[in-house]
């Protein structure tokens, strides 16, 4: 664990883009809409305004663990770390960073809350399919999709590192097509009813916290065996 605890820190060597970046984005995004509902309020406009501008956030924690591993990998190995203990202190950094991220969020809901979305009645994070009443659960439900996009996108750059651009645009077309293959298998046997039965026989936590955690873990595994043949 020391081991990995030290090799984390040569990831946090630029902490502000890995860390500080983040939320920056996510603070500067919040205001744009609160200046958004300002202005629809003081044209007397009183409906309750949502948005989905939260994605930020986790396009750029995508954007972000792409970087580690096209950025970080190659130092970290010139340094002598193994890609075993590289991956997973990554593997540390994107849980924990995704924990804190999931807590920050699930404070900024309350406050949200507490000030009426933020005196506009802004929806930014106590978005309805999102709220969980326990503070916990609705960390998970933040932290879980974070975790998932953030092993996705170092997945991604470790296939870059790997196999480079042609590797990219081939994982990108393979998933496309799959992705269009279930849909046509789905279309073919008429088993839209039976998908839509899936989304509402599941609770929002299975599906914003449990279901994206399997798939974090899944693209976690494929990271790790692709890292270990990838060329810094």
């Amino acid at each position: 664990m020391g081991q990995l605890v030290r090799v984390a820190r040569i990831q946090l060597v630029n902490a502000f883009a890995v860390l500080a970046l983040p939320v920056l984005i996510l603070l500067m995004v919040l205001l744009f809409n609160i200046g958004i509902a300002y202005l629809v309020t003081d044209l007397g406009e009183e409906a309750e305004m949502s948005t989905g501008a939260l994605a930020a956030l986790y396009i750029t924690m995508l954007i972000s663990h792409i970087q580690t591993m096209t950025q970080m990998f190659p130092f970290a190995v010139g340094l002598s770390v193994t890609r075993r203990a590289f991956f997973g202190a990554t593997a540390l950094v994107v849980v924990g960073q995704a924990l804190v991220y999931g807590i920050l969020l699930t404070l900024l809901k309350y406050v949200e809350s507490a000030t009426n979305g933020w005196g506009f009645d802004l929806m930014f994070f106590a978005l309805p399919f999102l709220s969980q009443d326990n503070a916990v659960l609705q960390t998970l439900v933040y932290a879980a999709p974070l975790m998932l996009l953030s092993f996705f996108g170092v997945w991604l750059g470790i296939v870059f590192k790997r196999w480079g651009q042609y590797g990219v645009w081939a994982l990108g077309i393979g998933l496309s097509a799959i992705l269009v293959g279930l849909l046509f298998l789905i279309h073919s046997q008429n088993w839209w009813g039976a998908v839509g039965r899936f989304f509402t026989e599941h609770s929002a936590l299975a599906l914003l916290a449990g279901y994206p955690a399997l798939l974090a873990l899944l693209f976690a595994g494929a990271g790790y065996l692709t890292t270990r043949r990838a060329v810094p």
